[in-house]
């Protein structure tokens, strides 16, 4: 897959990797084309090796090298020796209830946000991936698939482009080249493009179709519900014939927020722009006086559902990006309220 590379550039090195070098660096740098379990597969020029994990500080998840970054290669030891700054990062809370972060991918530059003209189609997991974006400054595509199975694809089209002024949203047959050439102009040279959505959504359909290849396994839909079985298990960057990279991702039916507050801010931008003037600074938008989103919501400049799936992307970001100190805190100041409200209760039934 690498052979023909013919510089860094190729792969994505630019100015911004560039300035962390020292003028008499040697170690050659490497990007991480995928993830395994116990190991990197990274390429650089006239190198493909596969190296151990890499971690800059084993106590901080986001030192950890991901699928997409950029490493400095020890060659005589055959491993890793340093992680670049980055560019970018997209990372979610892991499964479980460990306080763990999951990285996704580093150093995208354009997220291709997948959808289907189905019953997949919903607006709400399109947001949290906008927000993702937004608060990656990353610039987002939707791409919405399976537009030759609807007789109004266009409507789909305009649903999903009123979650964000300016978002590019485009309708594609996923099997068709052609179709799937509007997606080009962001896959040039020494860019990279990351695919998120849903199972069954064509994710890998796509893949194949703008790397003109078939290694990525598909499956087709369940005939019961318009949803896909999962089929990619790994995080890995594939060659697009337009001279970018594309990195493609399993598929996640569940993306937990955490430290999002400024994506959160870009994507819902009116409601926190009327936020702002309420006449009360710790206005819960409820019943308060002089709360101009309770007024907007009346009015009908905003709408409910909106609003509500405003809240609730609020309260997982809060509540994900709390630390497990302040959680614990938070619990046991609760626990002490309830032994008092209990204990209250029982000095009252005393006779």
């Amino acid at each position: 897959m690498t052979s023909q590379i013919l510089d860094l550039a190729d792969l994505g090195w630019s100015n911004h990797f560039a300035q962390e070098l020292d003028p008499e660096e040697t170690r050659p740098p490497v990007r991480v084309m995928a993830v395994h379990r116990d190991r990197l597969l990274v390429t650089g020029v006239g190198l493909d090796l596969a190296i151990p994990p890499f971690t800059a500080d084993p106590e901080e998840d986001e030192a950890t090298a991901t699928v997409g970054d950029w490493l400095l290669l020890d060659a005589a030891r055959i491993r890793a020796a340093r992680l670049l700054a980055r560019k970018s990062l997209f990372k979610r809370r892991a499964a479980g209830t460990a306080r763990r972060l999951q990285l996704i991918a580093a150093n995208v530059d354009t997220l291709f946000i997948v959808s289907s003209c189905n019953q997949d189609f919903n607006l709400a997991r399109l947001e949290r991936y906008l927000v993702l974006a937004e608060e990656a400054q990353v610039t987002p595509v939707v791409v919405l698939t399976k537009a030759d199975l609807t007789d109004r694809p266009e409507d789909f089209v305009r649903d999903a482009g009123k979650l964000l002024a300016g978002l590019l949203v485009e309708a594609v047959n996923a099997l068709d080249q052609e179709s799937a050439a509007c997606l080009k102009p962001w896959c040039k040279r020494g860019q990279t493009v990351a695919f998120v959505g849903s199972s069954g959504v064509g994710k890998s359909t796509l893949v194949n179709t703008l790397t003109g290849a078939t290694h990525i396994e598909t499956q087709a839909i369940r005939a019961d519900d318009d949803r896909g079985r999962h089929t990619t298990t790994g995080r890995s960057l594939h060659r697009l014939s337009a001279g970018g990279w594309l990195l493609d991702t399993p598929g996640m039916r569940e993306l937990q927020l955490t430290d999002v507050s400024s994506g959160l801010d870009g994507v819902f931008a009116d409601i926190v722009a009327l936020a702002q003037t309420c006449r009360f600074s710790n206005c819960r938008h409820e019943s308060e006086p002089g709360c101009a989103i309770v007024a907007a919501l009346a009015q009908g400049h905003i709408e409910a559902e909106r609003l509500r799936r405003w809240r609730k992307l609020l309260a997982e970001d809060a509540y994900n990006s709390e630390s497990l100190a302040e959680r614990r805190a938070r619990d046991r100041s609760f626990g002490k309220m309830v032994k008092s409200v209990m204990k209250e209760k029982n000095r009252r039934r005393e006779p």
